[in-house]
C-alpha cells in the first residue's frame, strides 16, 4: 500500500505544480476597469508556466511567466470608455475569464461611519430621502464593491468582497455618501463608474496609516502582535494593513474620504497626520500628487453628548480648522464643507446626498475640468481693522457672498482681553463687516466656531463657508 505520508506529499506537490489561475477579489466579473491608463494584473498560476493575458478591447495578448511560487503580473493598456461589456482572459494552459467588465472611472471611498453609513441608514438614524432614491437606483453602469471589515498587524494581499451592479437591493446596503458621489459622476459624465468602499465606523486616522507613515509621530504606539489590537478600528496601522494595503496598485482615478470625528480630541495633530496619510497612500500607488483626494469636513454635532461627566467638553471646531488647514498642505485636494448639514444630537447626519454631491462637484470641477458651476466653498483670506469694525476678505468668492437678509448671526469678536462677544456681521460684495458695540478695539473674530452651528454664510452658488477664526488663542 502506498504510504499515506507519501501520498499526501504527492498530492500536495501536484496541486502546487498544477495550481489554477487566481486573482485577488477586486479582479472579478462585473468590475469597472479604469479607462485611459495602464493597469497591472497580479495573481497566481502554475509555477514557472507562461501566462497569457488577453483583453477583449484590443484582442492583444500580453505574455509573462509565473515565478517559482506561482506569482505573476502583467500590464495592460486601457482605452477610453465605450459602453461595451468587455472581458479579460488569463491562461497558463487553464483559462480564467473575467466577464461583464466596463471601462470607466474608479474611485476609492474611505473613512469612518459617515462614509460607511448605508443608504438604508442605521437603525433609528435615517438617510434623508433614501427610500425613494434606492427605489430609482438601478443602473448597470454603476458598480459597487464594499471591502469587508478586517483589522490586523500583518499586510494583507487580498480583501473580502465582490463587485455588484447597482440595483435597489445592492444600493440599499452601500455607502450613502459614496453612492450619491458616484451617481452624480455617472450622470454628469455619461461613463461607467466603479466605487470601492473601504471604511469602518469609529476609526481613527492612525488606523489607516502604515508604520512608515507614523514614524514622525513618536507618541503613537505601534502594535507588534495581534494581541496588541485592543480596539480593532482604532489601533494604529491595522486598517491600513488589512483594508488599504491589499488595494494598492488597483487602478483608481481618485479617492474620497469622510473621517475625523474619532480624532476630534486630538485636533492639534490632525493636519499633519492627515497630510502624511494622503502622501503615503499616493506613494503606495506610485502616483505621488497625481491622485485627487477629496474629503468631507466633519459636520457640526454637539460633542457634549458623548463627553463623560466631569470632563471638559472639547470643541470640534478645532478639528474642522485642522481639516481646513490641510487644504494648504495637500496638493490636488478639495474639501466639502458641511456646516449646513449637521445634526445637533446625532453624529450621523441624514443629509448624505449633500455630502456625496459636494464631493462630486469637487471631482467634476477639479479633476475632470467641467465648467459652469462652483465646486469649492469660499474661504476666509484676510482681515483689516477700520476703527471699531473688522473687515474680512474671502477667496474663491467670485460671485460674492450671501446670508439670510444679508447678515450672519454666527460671528463673535474679541479685543485684547480675548473675551468673545456676539457681533453683527453684514455682507458687502465679497467682504464681511463685523462690529460689536461692546468691543471698542476688536482684534480677533470667529465664525460658527462651536461644536454645533447651522452655517448661514455661503457663496452665492450655495456652498457654505467653513467655520474659522483669525486668532490662535
Amino acid at each position: 500500500m502506498f504510504p499515506r505520508i507519501l501520498l499526501f506529499l504527492f498530492l500536495t506537490t501536484a496541486a502546487v505544480m498544477q495550481a489554477e489561475v487566481k486573482l485577488p477579489a477586486l479582479f472579478t466579473d462585473g468590475m469597472v476597469v479604469q479607462q485611459n491608463t495602464i493597469i497591472t494584473l497580479r495573481g497566481s498560476a502554475t509555477a514557472n508556466k507562461k501566462v497569457s493575458v488577453t483583453a477583449s478591447w484590443n484582442k492583444r495578448s500580453v505574455v509573462t511567466r509565473a515565478a517559482d511560487d506561482g506569482s505573476w503580473e502583467a500590464q495592460l493598456s486601457t482605452p477610453k470608455a465605450d459602453g461595451i461589456a468587455h472581458s479579460i482572459t488569463i491562461s497558463d494552459g487553464e483559462k480564467l475569464t473575467l466577464s461583464n467588465l466596463l471601462l470607466g472611472e474608479v474611485w476609492l471611498c474611505s473613512g469612518q461611519s459617515n462614509m460607511e453609513m448605508p443608504m438604508k441608514g442605521f437603525k433609528n438614524q435615517p438617510v434623508e430621502g433614501s427610500n425613494m432614491d434606492i427605489l430609482k437606483s438601478a443602473n448597470p453602469n454603476i458598480r459597487l464593491f464594499t471591502v469587508k471589515r478586517n483589522s490586523t498587524i500583518e499586510p494583507q494581499t487580498t480583501v473580502s468582497g465582490q463587485w455588484q451592479e447597482a440595483r435597489p437591493e445592492t444600493v440599499r446596503e452601500f455607502s450613502a455618501t459614496a453612492w450619491y458621489f458616484g451617481q452624480l459622476l455617472e450622470e454628469s459624465m455619461q461613463v461607467p463608474v466603479g466605487l470601492i468602499v473601504s471604511s469602518w465606523g469609529g476609526s481613527s486616522v492612525e488606523a489607516w496609516m502604515s508604520e512608515e507613515m507614523l514614524r514622525s509621530f513618536p507618541q503613537v504606539n505601534i502594535p507588534r502582535k495581534e494581541s496588541d489590537i485592543k480596539e480593532k478600528n482604532r489601533t494604529p496601522t491595522t486598517l491600513y494593513q488589512a483594508m488599504i494595503h491589499p488595494l494598492v496598485g488597483f487602478p483608481i482615478k481618485g479617492i474620497i474620504w469622510y473621517q475625523g470625528e474619532s480624532n476630534y480630541d486630538r485636533a492639534h495633530t490632525y493636519t499633519s497626520m492627515f497630510s502624511t496619510m494622503v502622501k503615503g497612500w499616493r506613494e503606495q500607488w506610485a502616483q505621488q500628487d497625481t491622485i485627487p483626494f477629496y474629503y468631507c469636513q466633519i459636520a457640526p454635532y454637539e460633542y457634549s453628548i458623548i463627553t463623560a461627566k466631569g470632563k471638559d467638553v472639547i470643541n470640534s471646531a478645532y478639528l474642522r480648522e485642522a481639516q481646513l488647514n490641510a487644504l494648504k498642505q495637500v496638493p490636488a485636494s478639495g474639501m466639502a464643507v458641511l456646516l449646513d448639514a449637521g445634526l445637533k444630537e446625532g453624529i450621523h447626519p441624514p443629509k448624505k446626498r449633500i455630502a456625496g454631491e459636494r464631493l462630486a462637484l469637487l471631482a467634476l470641477g477639479k479633476t475632470y475640468g467641467m465648467k459652469g458651476f462652483a465646486c469649492e466653498s469660499p474661504e476666509y483670506d484676510s482681515m483689516e481693522a477700520k476703527n471699531d469694525t473688522l473687515i474680512l476678505s474671502f477667496k474663491k468668492a467670485d460671485m460674492w457672498l450671501t446670508a439670510p437678509a444679508g447678515e450672519s448671526k454666527l460671528f463673535t469678536v474679541a479685543g485684547e482681553d480675548r473675551i468673545f462677544h456676539p457681533a453683527k456681521a453684514w455682507i458687502v460684495r465679497s467682504k464681511v463687516y463685523v462690529h460689536c458695540p461692546s468691543v471698542a478695539k476688536p482684534v480677533a473674530v470667529r465664525y460658527a466656531f462651536d461644536n454645533y452651528a447651522e452655517g448661514d454664510l455661503t457663496g452665492t452658488e450655495g456652498l457654505p463657508v467653513s467655520s474659522f477664526r483669525t486668532d490662535n488663542w
